[in-house]
């Protein structure tokens, strides 16, 4: 057990102390994020929204999250990623706050498209930070220390916010996520002062490659939509299946989600630090992540037992502790042909994109064919998915990437 400990330990050994506060500041963050996982339950029963109408104000979360996305990696790419983390997370702790109070369906559609505006331009930021602050051989487990805080703060916030709504009321979620957000500015005001910090890889390239012009990252950027769209469906149908269908209260939900997060704090870095040392590509890696998210889909519709909803959280999360790390490393790897906020914009857009169509088609998919042909649809894009990383990785091949390890 002592030596099983000491090799848990070690896969931490070699990231800067820049990398570890990004992560602390991630963990303070997404602990207070506990709205998101129970926004479609909040929006149905407290709001009385129909399953429609709650799919157009996920798609107008999708859209802000785009638009921010974007704006998020010009602005770090001008000014930097510091100005535009500090910006990002005080504001967006400051709207967290304000949309308890929106209750109709254009206000909160409004609502929730600037607070993901704002929210997501932190994100392109984080990633060129996290890039500077990383040495290159520390790169994929830098992104997973990072996942290791989100999920974290995950695995902890359902759980917190299913006992907030049992003894309180949705509004107190509101006022945490708010309030976390703001603490996680002033810690990043006071430790990560960029005049300070050490610049482990600094990339210049004079004569940067656009994005838009990279065949390969746009193979990419197509597989990681797909693939957003069929995980993010354990955000919004996936919590109405386990109340409606098999009747789990929100702390139960809570758990259960949290069971995610639980699994990938303890398995992804040993995980991901053993797939680094194997024979296996980025891509490949991507492909067997998407392959086992669609098959967490496809198994629900093979028995109404209880179990095997556990079973599905496991496959789910066993395939994106895999796909996401490696999908980062690839995208921040790719990166350096051009401009680095350009290119991770784009990565974090097409996330956004899937925020758009997939709450939004879930939805209404459930709505009119209900839970067991969604799953079905969502289990054949996962197939789509793996085909289109297939067709990556045979491509980067051809053109004797030396990066595709």
């Amino acid at each position: 057990m002592k030596t099983l400990f000491n090799n848990y330990i070690n896969t931490f050994k070699g990231l800067s102390s820049e990398v570890w506060w990004l992560a602390l500041i991630t963990l303070i963050n997404r602990a207070g994020t506990m709205v998101i996982p129970f926004l479609s339950l909040y929006l149905t029963k407290d709001l009385h929204f129909t399953f429609a109408e709650v799919g157009w104000i996920m798609s107008a979360f999708g859209l802000g999250s785009v638009v921010g996305s974007w704006l998020g990696g010009k602005l770090t790419d001008k000014i930097g990623y510091y100005k535009v983390m500090v910006r990002s997370l005080l504001t967006t702790g400051i709207l967290f706050i304000g949309l308890q109070y929106l209750d109709t369906f254009a206000t909160f559609c409004l609502g929730i498209f600037t607070i993901m505006l704002v929210a997501d331009m932190f994100r392109p930021a984080m990633f060129v930070a996290l890039s500077a602050y990383s040495k290159p051989e520390n790169k994929t487990r830098s992104v997973t220390l990072i996942r290791l805080a989100i999920n974290l703060g995950f695995s902890a916030g359902p759980a917190v916010g299913g006992i907030i709504i049992t003894t309180m009321s949705y509004g107190g979620l509101f006022w945490v996520d708010g309030i976390s957000c703001i603490l996680a500015t002033l810690l990043l005001i006071k430790v990560l002062n960029p005049k300070k910090a050490r610049i482990l890889d600094v990339v210049i390239n004079e004569n940067p490659i656009s994005a838009y012009k990279d065949k390969a990252f746009w193979i990419f950027l197509a597989s990681m939509t797909l693939f957003g769209i069929i995980f993010l469906q354990y955000f919004s149908t996936m919590p109405l299946y386990y109340k409606d269908i098999h009747m789990l209260s929100e702390l139960q939900i809570g758990l259960l989600l949290g069971l995610n997060g639980f699994f990938i704090f303890v398995l992804e870095m040993p995980l991901i630090k053993w797939l680094e040392h194997t024979k296996f590509t980025k891509p490949g890696l991507m492909i067997f992540g998407a392959l086992l998210t669609g098959l967490s889909f496809l198994v629900l519709d093979l028995t109404s037992w209880a179990g095997i909803l556990i079973i599905g959280m496991l496959l789910m999360t066993i395939g994106e502790m895999i796909a996401f790390p490696f999908s980062n490393a690839f995208a921040m790897q790719r990166a350096k042909k051009g401009n680095q906020g350009e290119y991770m914009a784009l990565y974090t857009i097409s996330f956004s994109i899937a925020h758009i169509f997939g709450h939004n088609a879930g939805l209404h998919l459930v709505d009119n064919y209900g839970f067991n042909i969604t799953w079905l649809i969502m289990g054949i894009l996962g197939l789509i998915c793996v085909g289109l990383l297939y067709y990556l990785k045979q491509y980067l091949k051809s053109k004797n990437e030396l990066y595709l390890k």
